[in-house]
């Protein structure tokens, strides 16, 4: 018992070895967010062999869509879990408490929002990105029954955020791996014996997400010795929301900016037709596993940067920097390298179909290199971010997708045109994304040297 307490104590990183620290914290993320990562991925295996690869591009198509709608619980989760760090290092009980509250009421909000106004405008966003007729019935049914249930994924997010920023990444993964099981029951349930198709595996994803959110909010309530949460505390004030929107807006942007893109994209990616639409679905649903060091370390580096700097400890927060952005590095090279080794089986478990596990797997081998590049920009942008700088990330994000990938995307596309190939070349949807993460990785680098987010600290 003692050594289980041990592992759900929150982790102070203004003291000790700054690797040992971030390792310790991201660990416990890296297997909260495969765990995640598999929410997806067990949708895509369970429709593409219980249903069939029409159903898989349908499922895959509506992901650029649900991301979009989605972008007020990735601001309040960021805004949320940077106050949270800074007031926590800093120890200060009644701003940690006012922020949290303010959170929980935010979120409400923010849900009943994406609840009325995603749901209306789903079919349109389909129709408009020429969603191919054979699934635009199974993408619509499946959005609305996620935008509808939106509460669980929304205070999962925000209420793991608010855990993370004070230190406590193992029970967030406790509960995501118990949410992540009933969600597997639930899609074979739903979809296998039940016959429930695409609204099946959309119900269990509501239902499991539901599950984890009220695990957090009980864990949250168990925490009482570091923050209080009265009805006070509760009631939306000015100077913290805005603080809490300030602060995460920037990646809520972001976000949106890189759904539209992702749009944009998937309005390319379907002109080349369902069989490539269900081999970006495979590649993007691995490519989720292969990213998730790089998100990790990212968010790791956040709550370690914010506590060091709402304890004044700058001198830990650039060696942090350092050790946290190596150990990134290596680590998603090794997964990587995985991936690539064993690309067909793992290709192979979405689909039985030979043809498409040999396109998913070449078009994975162009991404290869980009993920060591992304380790690099997740891990410097959570240290800015972590500052209070949310504001550089964010026009880093906007020119590397904006500016370089949707170009080239359809530069290569244009330039690649043959009579055989009306379209051009489906590689370019891939080619352009590796290119946009490499230099994505040099600008990030460069801001993060010349060091102007030490001086936004909340």
């Amino acid at each position: 018992m003692e050594l289980i307490k041990k592992f759900l104590e929150p982790v102070d990183m203004t003291e000790g070895s700054p690797w040992k620290k971030i390792v310790l914290f991201a660990v416990p993320m890296l297997v909260g967010n495969i765990a995640q990562q598999l929410y997806n991925t067990v949708d895509s295996v369970v429709v593409g062999n219980y249903v069939g690869d029409n159903a898989l591009a349908a499922v895959g198509s509506a992901g650029p869509i649900l991301n979009l709608l989605i972008v007020l619980f990735v601001g309040i989760s960021v805004g949320a879990g940077i106050m949270v760090s800074q007031y926590f290092g800093a120890k200060d009980r009644e701003k940690l408490s006012i922020t949290i509250g303010n959170c929980i009421t935010l979120t409400a909000i923010a849900t009943l929002f994406v609840m009325v106004a995603a749901s209306l405008v789903a079919r349109p966003l389909l129709e408009l990105l020429d969603t191919p007729a054979s699934i635009i019935d199974w993408c619509h049914s499946y959005l609305l029954i996620l935008f509808i249930g939106s509460a669980g994924l929304a205070y999962y997010n925000i209420l793991s955020g608010i855990l993370r920023g004070l230190g406590d990444s193992m029970s967030a993964l406790a509960y995501l791996l118990v949410s992540t099981v009933i969600n597997i029951v639930l899609d074979l349930l739903f979809v296998a014996k039940l016959g429930m198709g695409v609204n099946g595996v959309a119900l269990a994803t509501v239902i499991a997400q539901l599950i984890s959110a009220l695990l957090c909010q009980l864990r949250l309530m168990q925490m009482k010795e570091y923050f209080d949460l009265r009805k006070d505390h509760l009631k939306v004030q000015k100077e913290y929301s805005g603080k809490i929107i300030r602060l995460g807006l920037p990646s809520g942007i972001t976000q949106a900016i890189l759904s539209m893109a992702m749009i944009v994209v998937q309005s390319l990616t379907n002109s080349f037709g369902e069989m490539f639409i269900a081999a970006n679905v495979i590649v993007m649903r691995v490519d989720g596993f292969a990213m998730m060091p790089n998100f990790s370390f990212g968010t790791a580096m956040t709550t370690y940067a914010g506590q060091n700097v709402g304890a004044r400890r700058d001198d830990r927060v650039e060696s942090g920097a350092k050790q946290g952005t190596l150990i990134a590095a290596v680590t998603s090279a090794v997964i990587t390298g995985l991936i690539l080794i064993f690309g067909k089986t793992l290709m192979g478990i979405f689909t039985k179909t030979p043809e498409l596990v040999e396109l998913s797997r070449d078009m994975m081998g162009i991404l290869a290199v980009g993920y060591i590049a992304m380790a690099v920009t997740q891990s410097l942008s959570g240290v800015m971010r972590g500052a209070g700088d949310t504001m550089t990330p964010m026009w880093i994000s906007i020119v590397t997708t904006i500016c370089i990938r949707v170009p080239v995307a359809y530069g290569i596309s244009y330039l690649t045109r043959t009579p055989q190939l009306p379209n051009g070349r489906q590689e370019c949807i891939f080619i352009s994304l590796l290119i946009s993460w490499i230099l994505g990785a040099l600008i990030t680098f460069v801001f993060y040297k010349r060091g102007k987010w030490k001086e936004k600290a909340v």
